[in-house]
């Protein structure tokens, strides 16, 4: 998954959920990273089958894998659990069920002197930045991704930084963080946030007037997203380039860019993403 691999992925969390047994592996919660095997499969394939463009079959795995943790009482694992769960609403753009699992996580981890597996004040700065309290989600983001520690969900992160930042109009610090995070997943092979990296590039771009440069950008973003099979990646990058290109009067060259990758789904209709897609294509008429 982290290599954006993301097929593959689901492929191999579902033979691993098929060979899963909970009594007879239940020993290698604490031997082999802290947490359950099978819990890790359901989380990580939902996390996998969103970018892949299936919002609700991600949402149905991560309840899965949340259920699995609370049955299986293994404080560690269920602090995973709802750390993905977390992830996955930041992904679906739903900044209350964030703080939500996010408070659960937290409660767990106070309870058990552990620690949550995904930095709070990340997934926090997050959800802020989604409710549109830009200011104190740099500030939330800043205390959660220290200086030269780019990798994982902290690309993100980073994201997100970068695009509070430009709301913010600090668009060259925005810039500065997005080419350094391209610069470490490029170092680390980590290909799982590099298309919303050049997305956020092109949306910061936009911000400073940068047109040639933003479309390139954004249609570097969508390159990558194909080339990983990132269908809801795709889609976020795709309405990005649409927008563009409608306010420069492209309007049927803007929808039809947007109207094929809007029809490939069959799912997710009332996430974020997709109403926005929706609602831009109306726009576009």
């Amino acid at each position: 998954m982290i290599a954006g691999e993301e097929t593959e992925c689901v492929e191999h969390c579902e033979i691993g959920l098929q060979r899963y047994d909970p009594k007879r592996y239940g020993s290698h919660r604490d031997l082999y990273g802290g947490h359950d095997a099978g819990v890790c499969a359901w989380s990580l394939g939902a996390q996998a089958k969103w970018l892949l463009g299936y919002p609700d079959a991600a949402l149905s795995g991560q309840t899965e894998g949340l259920a699995l943790a609370n049955r299986i009482s293994h404080a560690p694992t269920l602090i995973f659990a709802l750390s993905y769960s977390a992830l996955l609403h930041v992904h679906r753009c739903e900044p209350k069920l964030i703080l939500s699992r996010l408070a659960a996580a937290e409660a767990v981890a106070a309870e058990q002197r552990l620690s949550v597996f995904i930095n709070p004040q990340v997934l926090r700065g997050m959800a802020l930045f989604m409710r549109g309290e830009a200011a104190e989600a740099i500030r939330y983001l800043r205390d959660g991704l220290p200086p030269g520690r780019s990798g994982g969900v902290r690309l993100l992160g980073f994201c997100l930084l970068a695009e509070a930042l430009a709301r913010q109009g600090d668009s060259e610090e925005a810039l500065s963080i997005i080419d350094e995070a391209l610069k470490a997943a490029e170092t680390t092979g980590e290909g799982w946030f590099t298309h919303e990296l050049h997305r956020v590039r092109g949306i910061v771009l936009m911000s400073q007037n940068k047109v040639q440069e933003s479309e390139a950008a954004l249609c570097r973003a969508i390159q990558v997203a194909r080339d990983q099979r990132a269908k809801s990646r795709e889609l976020r990058a795709v309405t990005s380039l649409a927008r563009l290109w409608g306010e420069q009067g492209r309007r049927q060259e803007a929808r039809d860019l947007l109207m094929p990758i809007y029809d490939w789904f069959t799912e997710g209709f009332d996430t974020a993403d997709l109403k926005e897609a929706k609602a831009l294509l109306g726009e576009l008429a």
